[in-house]
């Protein structure tokens, strides 16, 4: 049950960070502040599917079933943030950025969307790997903030940074369905690639 909760708070931590972003004229700066979210989800110990789903490649078959707790959670967490932020006076004007977002993405082939989500998979990897192995306090920042203004600034596909945009938006149809999955997908491929080289390497060593 905690790690469901947590993965819920991830899902709002993530919608805060789409929230400054959508309200940011500035993409640069926009890219920048929604690494908040991030950070305070590794700060606090949150699940968030993006940071958790590179660690399949080092963890039995059953470890999909915690992954899908935390892409329910991170779903209902995103949810809730975007119909509550819907609710107040920037509501309206916020609806109309991620509507625009959205109008993009359900636009999109599945292998674009795959491709995308590959690369972004592998930054989120390398910001929620490095948190926990980079020691040096400025370091711990950069290797969080500087990969999320990557993926956002090169138009990479974030599933959980979606689905708020999705909910926002409300959209819930097959087509944002599709594309939510081909994103999740491309997440999971993308977030295995630097684990796989590194247990690679670890039996070569070993060889």
């Amino acid at each position: 049950m905690i790690n469901f909760i947590k993965s819920i708070y991830s899902g709002l931590c993530i919608g805060l960070g789409g929230t400054v972003y959508l309200s940011c004229d500035n993409k640069i700066l926009g890219s920048f502040l929604f690494g908040l979210g991030l950070f305070t989800i590794l700060n606090f110990g949150f699940n968030l599917f993006t940071g958790k789903v590179g660690y399949f490649v080092n963890n039995k078959i059953n470890y999909w079933g915690f992954l899908g707790i935390v892409w329910l959670g991170n779903f209902i967490g995103t949810f809730v943030f975007a119909k509550l932020i819907a609710a107040t006076r920037y509501g309206a004007a916020l609806q109309a950025k991620a509507n625009a977002l959205c109008v993009i993405k359900n636009g999109d082939g599945f292998a674009s969307l795959l491709v995308l989500g590959i690369f972004c998979g592998m930054l989120m990897f390398i910001a929620a790997d490095g948190y926990k192995t980079v020691e040096n306090q400025v370091g711990k920042v950069l290797i969080v903030f500087l990969p999320v203004m990557v993926f956002i600034l090169s138009g990479f596909e974030h599933c959980i940074a979606d689905m708020f945009y999705f909910s926002l938006a409300g959209d819930f149809s097959m087509t944002m369905l599709k594309a939510l999955v081909a994103i999740t997908i491309g997440n999971s491929i993308g977030g295995g690639l630097i684990p796989l080289m590194q247990k690679l390497n670890a039996k070569s060593a070993k060889a």
